[in-house]
């Protein structure tokens, strides 16, 4: 569910009619429903309630620091990815206490800017990295708390280049060798040993895979605990999918997940975490933009648009569909024509959708595309040149830039001449 409908023949975000914000912003743009976000952190916090757990937002899916301070006030925790995540957690207010730093290539500098500011733990993906973390702690007269990240071997039937558990990939360790690298662990300076940690991709849209990996994560605990380990967090990452296209079969819901998660694991009396991005902030988030042209091909009819694979790159990199609306409802049994949705992007890979089927639409018409608040704003870039999009934030009735679009001056003037020249 989210908080974009059509009333009276216009889409919009809450209470807000998305033809005025972009009558005052100017398009593309990217805009977020306050209500929406909230609804879903609930979702999964409620679906935890009665166990000791923490709902951390993986950030890397949208990390504006409104949308942070709006869920950080619920109660949730951030999950970090680099040091530039944790400094922006860090200034959304989000406490140390909070963070969880994941991610495979943890630099020095990332480790001993957490350990300064404060740190739940560490998710550790390797041998290396541990021994770098307690380098850095012992150095620094600190004890991080570690879970050690274990790559359980289980197809989570999504994306190749989003799942994360088979063995082929780079994160964590294989669980054959998680005993060994425990003890490894425990040898350690510097670093205190709390619990375990699992992550087997994004956009799952099926438990089975989740209960596999999550039995594994059981029966390793109960394991490391005969071995003298006192594991008491379970760290079971986040991935739980969304329906991009509204005529797919919807995936799990969180009530469900939560179900799954004490079936699997809910006797072990520990602390549970979870880290969902995509299901909180992907359904709370469009991107509206503005169709330049209607051009007629030799064999069919393209849309052009001014938001561009810049703004949006996931049909690019993934091949992902997005529904894509106009913000003038249709009439009921308006004749639909496909369309090639494109943007200006001098790349043939600058394609939104192919033979899409749309109402007639002409110049200066604005479309959305739903489902685009999470790895939308965040992958953005600056190619051609182009200025990064504008954020909004809508709460009931009102509005708020939370990201302005730079000027040409400003994206120009950040380029330093050298002397030379």
């Amino acid at each position: 569910m989210d908080h974009f409908l059509y009333r009276d023949g216009h889409l919009y975000a809450e209470d807000v009619p998305l033809s005025e914000i972009a009558a005052q912003v100017g398009t593309p743009f990217y805009v977020y429903s306050t209500a929406t976000l909230e609804r879903h952190y609930r979702l999964f916090d409620e679906a935890l309630e009665g166990m000791e757990h923490l709902v951390c937002y993986a950030m890397k899916a949208a990390s504006n620091q409104a949308i942070l301070k709006t869920l950080a006030a619920l109660g949730a925790g951030m999950d970090v990815v680099s040091g530039g995540e944790y400094a922006r957690a860090k200034a959304a207010g989000v406490p140390g206490e909070r963070i969880v730093f994941s991610g495979v290539g943890k630099t020095r500098d990332d480790i001993a800017m957490a350990l300064a500011g404060g740190i739940r733990q560490f998710n550790v993906e390797s041998e290396p990295e541990m021994l770098v973390l307690s380098e850095v702690a012992s150095a620094m007269g600190k004890v991080a708390p570690i879970t050690i990240r274990v790559n359980p071997d289980v197809d989570a039937k999504t994306h190749a280049k989003i799942a994360t558990g088979k063995s082929e990939n780079k994160f964590g360790i294989p669980i054959a060798k998680a005993r060994a690298v425990y003890a490894q662990a425990a040898a350690l300076p510097g670093i205190e040993v709390v619990g375990i940690d699992v992550h087997i991709g994004s956009q799952l849209t099926d438990l089975a895979p989740f209960e596999a990996a999550y039995l594994k994560v059981a029966e390793l605990t109960e394991l490391l605990r005969a071995d003298g380990h006192a594991i008491r967090r379970l760290d079971l990452g986040g991935g739980l999918g969304i329906p991009y296209a509204r005529s797919n079969e919807a995936p799990p819901l969180p009530t469900d997940y939560g179900k799954l998660i004490r079936r699997t694991v809910g006797h072990l009396g520990c602390e549970i975490e979870i880290e969902p991005g995509r299901l909180i902030a992907g359904n709370a988030g469009l991107l509206v933009s503005e169709v330049i042209y209607v051009k007629q091909g030799e064999d069919r009819e393209f849309l052009i648009l001014d938001a561009a694979m810049n703004d949006l790159i996931r049909p690019a990199m993934y091949d992902a569909w997005h529904d894509i609306v106009p913000l003038v409802e249709p009439e009921a049994g308006q004749e639909r024509v496909p369309y090639d949705i494109v943007g200006p992007v001098c790349e043939s890979g600058d394609t939104f959708a192919k033979g899409r089927m749309m109402p007639r639409l002409q110049a200066n018409d604005l479309v959305a595309f739903r489902s685009a608040g999470a790895y939308g704003a965040v992958m953005a870039s600056e190619y051609n040149t182009r200025p990064l999009v504008p954020e909004v934030l809508v709460k009931d009735d009102h509005f708020a830039v939370i990201r302005a679009r730079p000027s040409f001056d400003e994206m120009i003037s950040r380029d330093t001449i050298p002397e030379w020249l």
